[in-house]
């Protein structure tokens, strides 16, 4: 029995769901995500592309993106459904597969509409999204050349089925990650005044970082800095010479993005200096903020709206997405859609509704010719 395209989407996720791949690490899923677009006789661009796929339905001069991705996440499985994933230590604990199935099922709706659309549509499964570099892969390899807007969603488990969210501005943080190793003095513990103490030092960096969001920058301003590693010694009875904190900092304002290095190393330096320690700071600059452009979240709240979607104008969110790479280069806007987990992103008992896929399916197929109208007619 010949399956309907939503029972398809649902196989192809599912399949995707049991065979999970890390980020650059998504060979079997290229090949599947490619092999299923032939299928439906969907061209594919010949890009310089180690994994990820882009296809483009429609001919003539305007020319939009939507986006999906394609990896998993390091994290083994807690869900027993007959398709979870095959591979230990590897679950779509995110629905990029979701997210997949939805584009997939977009492409194949829009080539059978492909002499009615006014323009082009061109439709990136990036990898890497994890890991924050698939994007800017993407961007250099030509997928965004010529794209005139670009859209893309993410599940969000949190939400019913049936809702939208987004809003015009920073919606995502600029994601940024640091690395602080402190040198101090080894000693036996019974004696500490032998030494200098790496561990009180790092407690007492640990503590004055929070300062930062609430003491040196505008509590009106969001900042969110959190120290998740601290990593020290190897006995009971030694006082190590050295130890190293890593963490994260997350803001919505470019300026305190800027500052935050160098007021951490002011204060860093400082108390390492008080106790006789040394510090350094090493920062890892992450994904910028994702900031939609207002007109077409606005967009794509009016069109869910008309849709029968329940729809949510969102405040900013802490968490991070490499979308944001695409929307420093071109205007457009990414949107939140209710996947009903009851527990939520990169945890191992994510389990989102399916119903999802259906309705995200219809909801871009009915964005991608009324943005190709607004492009033209600009």
């Amino acid at each position: 029995m010949t399956m309907s395209l939503s029972e398809q989407l649902i196989a192809w996720r599912r399949e995707l769901h049991q065979h999970p791949e890390l980020s650059n690490q998504e060979f079997q899923t290229t090949g599947r995500i490619t092999r299923w677009l032939q299928q439906g006789d969907i061209r594919l661009l010949p890009l310089p592309l180690k994994t990820g796929v882009v296809a483009e339905i429609g001919h003539g001069e305007p020319l939009i993106a939507l986006r999906a991705d394609i990896d998993a996440l390091p994290i083994d499985e807690a869900v027993d459904h007959p398709w979870r994933s095959r591979q230990p230590g590897v679950m779509h604990a995110c629905g990029h597969d979701l997210h997949t199935a939805v584009m997939l099922g977009v492409a194949h709706r829009l080539r059978q509409q492909e002499s009615q659309l006014p323009g082009r549509v061109r439709i990136l499964f990036q990898p890497a999204e994890e890991t924050f570099n698939g994007a800017q892969q993407l961007i250099d390899a030509g997928a965004l050349d010529g794209v005139q807007a670009i859209f893309g969603m993410h599940n969000a488990p949190d939400l019913p089925l049936g809702t939208l969210r987004t809003r015009g501005g920073a919606f995502y943080a600029n994601v940024d990650r640091f690395v602080i190793r402190i040198h101090g003095k080894g000693a036996h513990a019974a004696r500490p005044h032998e030494g200098i103490d790496s561990i009180v030092t790092g407690s007492h960096i640990v503590t004055a970082l929070q300062t930062l969001p609430s003491r040196v920058f505008s509590s009106l301003e969001s900042v969110v800095l959190s120290v998740t590693r601290f990593t020290a010694g190897n006995s009971w009875n030694v006082l190590p010479q050295s130890v190293e904190l890593e963490g994260t900092v997350r803001t919505h304002n470019s300026a305190i993005r800027e500052a935050m290095p160098h007021k951490m190393r002011q204060l860093i330096g400082s108390i390492a200096a008080g106790f006789g320690a040394e510090a350094e700071l090493e920062w890892i600059a992450g994904p910028p903020a994702l900031v939609n452009t207002p007109g077409w979240a606005d967009f794509a709240l009016e069109l869910a709206q008309a849709q029968g979607f329940r729809t949510e104008r969102g405040t900013p969110q802490m968490g991070g997405e490499d979308f944001a790479f695409y929307l420093h280069q071109v205007p457009g806007a990414f949107v939140s859609i209710g996947s009903a987990s009851q527990f939520g992103l990169h945890h191992p008992g994510f389990d989102p509704d399916e119903g999802v896929i259906a309705s995200a399916v219809e909801y871009f197929t009915q964005l991608a010719p009324r943005a190709l109208d607004i492009v033209a007619s600009a």
